[in-house]
């Protein structure tokens, strides 16, 4: 964030100086040049003025020679032509390049001027008594160099120069400043969002600093982490008190329906058979419903997992069950391309295991001999997808629009509805999506989507 917000300061404030600035210098450039060149133009009109008298009263050349000296700047080259073009005074040696400015002024009757690269030419007719009547009595040829006016203009650049470096040295400080007074509070509230996902639901975002809307924005987190620590203590007592409640009970009732067959006649003894069977229901019901809880409350630490060769360690511990139920399972672990993949991932610790045993043994359960599960694992948009499809009986829409929600079992040989729920909170606990689909030819298709590592950059997450 520092440097998004450095950058467009000092791109906003490069263009205010361009548009701004700039113009304004060659304006400056323009006013110095002009003012140089009325200066030169002032001094050989001056020049011609005396010149006047001089001339037309024939008056000494020392006289003439201390005038045009008075006049005259350091460095200027200057030199008094009568009406016959001889010199009647100069000073210096003017070039030949003011014979073309001379003629000018001639033909024009008036001054006449140049501003080459290395000086400025200046011509004044000169006129006897300040009348413009027939021809001039002589003519004043002013060369002035233009290092001072380079000098003027380097200076007016550089101080441009320095004024916009300082402009942007402020800009630079002010971004710098700002950006960190907005991005330490953001800093501390990811960091206290990376130890909350870690698991450590006692940390608190502080709120102490930084704009008015991030310390609420802090204060309504530490709100949020204060009730999710609350929920999950419940959830985790509620775990602890189904599992003693529950699972003793449920143990000893089934110890005593064995103790009770021993002596039973037979009619007692298969309605006793059907009650052991509904208590190990019931048993497997309340181990799904601990399983959710886990799920929804999880606080795991978040580890990376190579997705091949973790879903083909499952299918191939799944392999015997599969052949005892007369069930093939395939697993695909080419890409899109056709190029083998290694999708990572970030997930809790153990929650892929969960997953697919789930999934396989939903697949499993649904289908008859010859039946076919067919495992994919591909990389996607940074991530990974997991797909599980069978050739089985499938789920219509209305039966798909619920598979997720407890107890809502689309399967017909008695299961407890909770294995597809199990597996969406398991998934989306963990940042990912879960979704169904037909099968082509028939069946049911999940298909679920993992983030990439990325996601979890700076967690506390295993390498």
């Amino acid at each position: 964030m520092t440097r998004r917000i450095l950058l467009a300061l000092l791109a906003l404030t490069t263009a205010i100086l361009a548009g701004a600035v700039i113009p304004l210098a060659l304006q400056a450039m323009a006013h110095e040049r002009d003012s140089f060149m009325t200066s030169a133009e002032a001094t050989a009109h001056s020049i011609a003025i005396i010149a006047e008298d001089k001339i037309a009263d024939h008056q000494s050349d020392p006289a003439l020679r201390t005038a045009v000296r008075i006049a005259t700047r350091q460095g200027d080259e200057l030199v008094l032509l009568n009406a016959q073009h001889k010199p009647v005074v100069g000073v210096g040696a003017p070039r030949d390049t003011w014979q073309h400015v001379v003629e000018s002024a001639s033909q024009t009757g008036s001054q006449a001027s140049e501003l080459t690269r290395d000086r400025a030419v200046v011509a004044e007719p000169v006129w006897n008594d300040g009348r413009v009547i027939g021809s001039p009595i002589g003519m004043v040829i002013l060369e002035r160099p233009i290092g001072p006016l380079d000098d003027a203009i380097t200076n007016l650049w550089l101080y441009l120069a320095l004024l916009g470096g300082g402009a942007l040295c402020a800009a630079a400080l002010i971004a710098i400043t700002f950006a960190r007074w907005v991005n330490r509070p953001l800093a501390r509230m990811d960091s206290a969002a990376r130890r909350l996902a870690d698991g450590n639901l006692t940390v608190r975002a502080g709120t102490g600093s930084g704009p008015p809307e991030l310390r609420r924005l802090a204060a309504s987190f530490n709100m949020m982490a204060g009730r999710l620590e609350t929920l999950v203590h419940g959830h985790r007592a509620m775990l602890a008190d189904v599992s003693h409640q529950l699972r003793t009970p449920l143990a000893a009732l089934r110890l005593r329906i064995d103790l009770l067959k021993v002596d039973s006649p037979p009619a007692v003894a298969d309605e006793l058979d059907g009650a052991q069977e509904e208590i190990a229901r019931l048993s497997r019901l309340v181990d799904g419903l601990l399983e959710i809880a886990r799920a929804e409350s999880v606080t795991e630490q978040v580890v990376t997992v190579n997705l091949r060769p973790a879903v083909a360690e499952r299918v191939t511990a799944w392999q015997p069950v599969a052949d005892g139920h007369g069930v093939k399972l395939v697993t695909d672990f080419h890409g899109r391309n056709g190029a083998q993949e290694v999708p990572r991932v970030a997930l809790g610790a153990g929650h892929l295991e969960q997953i697919l045993d789930n999934l396989l043994a939903n697949a499993i359960d649904v289908l008859r001999d010859d039946g076919q599960v067919t495992v994919t694992v591909s990389g996607a948009d940074g991530g990974a997808t997991l797909t599980v499809a069978d050739n089985g009986p499938g789920m219509s829409p209305a039966e798909r629009a619920r598979a997720f929600l407890r107890f809502a079992s689309g399967n017909k040989n008695g299961g407890t509805g909770l294995g597809l729920a199990i597996v969406h909170r398991l998934v989306t606990s963990n940042g990912g999506t879960a979704r169904l689909a037909d099968t082509p030819g028939g069946g049911l298709t999940v298909i679920l989507d993992f983030p990439g590592v990325t996601l979890y950059e700076g967690t506390n997450q295993a390498t």
